[in-house]
């Protein structure tokens, strides 16, 4: 009986205890305190009072954290944040309509026009004002037409002969200028313009006083004059007029910048190489005086090319 007695089992263990795990369930995590190590553990709890018991578990979500708190506020804002842009809160709770978008700007109508332009139903536009003798308003037209062009197409028999014909008229010759250096820039359009007398109203439109009330005119005109001195026919016929070398030499004299370079670029065409000797007197003083003066580069290289053509020509005879 006795031995049987002490084979009895002892009574088992409370599970928990020990110290060890008090210590572990009451260490509070922090970023700011070193994690616990073995010898934390060891060591006996401090003393202090017994924690309350946790509050019973409800359904109803946990309180606000208290503010005082940094890391408290700052997650608090955080998700404040998060909520703002998530749903956007508003102060009115009625419901307010989205704001309307701003109307995008409806483009310029030259824009439009150049856009969906037609240079056919143009030039035919233009043909019918010459015709009925309205020249502004066919102006008006090709000037908005030719605007983009590059280059510009060619034009019809009837718009280059109405060009023409308004460029010696003084008001319409500023936009007749224009268009007139426009439609030459392309090369179909030369010959058009040579047999349209082109060649007779520059070269009046450079000699009159007044020409159209700008030296602008001036300037066009000797540019689209150069343009067609790339053409034999239109080099001869410049040379024939009987007012083209006392006009361009006085344009040479009286003009600066491009209207000189132009002026000198034309004497160079119709007077260079072979026609050296046909050159008045009145046009190499005008030349020598400008390369003397104010002239830009092209200007000076063609008064250059035209003085030794000169001087060369002099020497053979």
């Amino acid at each position: 009986m006795s031995r049987s007695q002490h084979k009895l089992k002892p009574s088992p263990r409370p599970i928990f205890s020990c110290g060890i795990f008090r210590n572990c369930t009451m260490s509070v995590l922090s970023p700011r305190t070193p994690p616990n190590t073995a010898a934390s553990f060891l060591q006996p709890p401090p003393a202090s009072p017994s924690p309350s018991p946790p509050p019973p578990a409800t359904s109803q979500p946990a309180a606000a954290p208290n503010p005082s708190s940094s890391s408290s506020s700052s997650s608090s804002s955080a998700s404040h944040s998060f909520t703002q842009w998530r749903f956007p809160l508003h102060l009115n709770q009625h419901h307010q309509p989205p704001p309307e978008p701003e109307p995008q700007p409806l483009p310029y109508p030259e824009s439009i026009y150049n856009q969906s332009i037609d240079f056919t139903e143009a030039f035919h536009s233009a043909e019918i004002h010459f015709t009925d003798g309205d020249s502004r308003q066919a102006l008006s037209l090709l000037v908005q037409s030719l605007a983009t062009a590059d280059p510009p197409p060619p034009a019809t028999a009837g718009v280059i002969a109405g060009v023409v014909a308004s460029l010696r008229v003084a008001e319409t010759a500023r936009a007749a200028a224009k268009v007139f250096l426009a439609l030459v820039l392309a090369e179909e359009n030369r010959r058009p313009a040579l047999e349209a007398g082109a060649v007779a109203a520059a070269v009046e439109a450079v000699a009159s006083p007044e020409a159209g009330g700008s030296t602008t005119v001036k300037e066009r005109t000797l540019a689209a004059l150069e343009l067609l001195c790339t053409v034999e026919d239109g080099a001869t016929a410049v040379r024939g007029h009987a007012l083209a070398a006392k006009a361009l030499a006085g344009a040479v004299e009286a003009m600066t910048g491009r209207g000189r370079e132009c002026a000198i670029g034309v004497l160079a065409a119709i007077y260079g190489g072979e026609w050296a000797a046909a050159a008045p007197e009145e046009v190499v003083r005008a030349v020598v005086v400008a390369l003397q003066g104010e002239c830009t580069a092209r200007g000076r290289r063609k008064g250059a090319q035209l003085l030794l053509a000169l001087k060369e020509t002099a020497r053979g005879c």
